[in-house]
């Protein structure tokens, strides 16, 4: 019987000003490439979130992301967090092309694509806009005290650019930390179960036992489809 884990949809972000914007100008036929460039991933620090990743997990998540993502130019990022752990290909607006490690610092560099969404970060760049980039990733939260969580079993999604992470972070934690994703059979991640408190609220009080009897069964069910 397989251990069923629970992970969470976590990111974290980085100050805008810690980014540098590449302008490689072409010939006069073709258009220049933009590419960002910034600390992606920060290890053995606790960060603003309160949490802290383990750098050996981190640097050998980094590497399995660079194997099957970057090299095969999947390494997609959209803009702004969407509250999920799959990539949404029509919202992409960059690809990461490099990652290397600076000690326990992961420093990414990203191409910015010539999508509709990609055309809208080059325009806001143009325009003098503070973009970030943030990454988003499932994981395990310990607690180890004084409000602190430590991070394990990493599995690294993406890095999205997102517009005033300031103003994003607490909106982006509030919707993605609230759903729970197992690891599969297959070894992919699939979302579970999400809370359901807002729906009871609507319920009249007579329907609430029987609505939570359907929901557990299927949660129930959903967990034991992983076995």
């Amino acid at each position: 019987m397989s251990i069923i884990t629970s992970h969470k949809l976590l990111t974290e972000q980085f100050d805008p000003e810690s980014f540098e914007f590449i302008l490689e100008e072409k010939n006069n036929k073709e258009q220049s490439t933009l590419f960002v460039r910034g600390p992606y991933l920060v290890a053995n620090e606790v960060n603003k979130n309160k949490r802290r990743y383990n750098l050996d997990e981190m640097s050998k998540e980094v590497d399995r992301f660079k194997t099957e993502m970057i090299k095969t130019n999947r390494a997609l990022g959209e803009l702004n967090h969407p509250a999920s752990a799959e990539i949404n290909p029509e919202r992409a607006c960059h690809m990461i092309v490099e990652m290397t490690q600076d000690r326990n610092v992961f420093i990414g560099k990203s191409k910015i694509l010539s999508t509709p969404m990609g055309l809208l970060v080059r325009c806001l760049i143009n325009d003098n806009v503070k973009l970030g980039m943030s990454s988003r990733a499932l994981g395990k939260l310990i607690e180890e005290g004084a409000g602190v969580n430590r991070v394990e079993e990493m599995r690294l999604v993406t890095v999205d650019t997102v517009a005033d992470p300031s103003a994003t972070k607490a909106f982006v934690s509030g919707i993605c930390e609230s759903k729970s994703w197992v690891l599969n059979k297959y070894g992919e991640f699939e979302e579970v179960y999400e809370e359901f408190g807002n729906s009871l609220k609507t319920l009249p009080k007579h329907d609430v036992e029987t609505y939570l009897k359907e929901q557990i069964a299927d949660f129930l069910k959903k967990l034991t489809s992983k076995l």
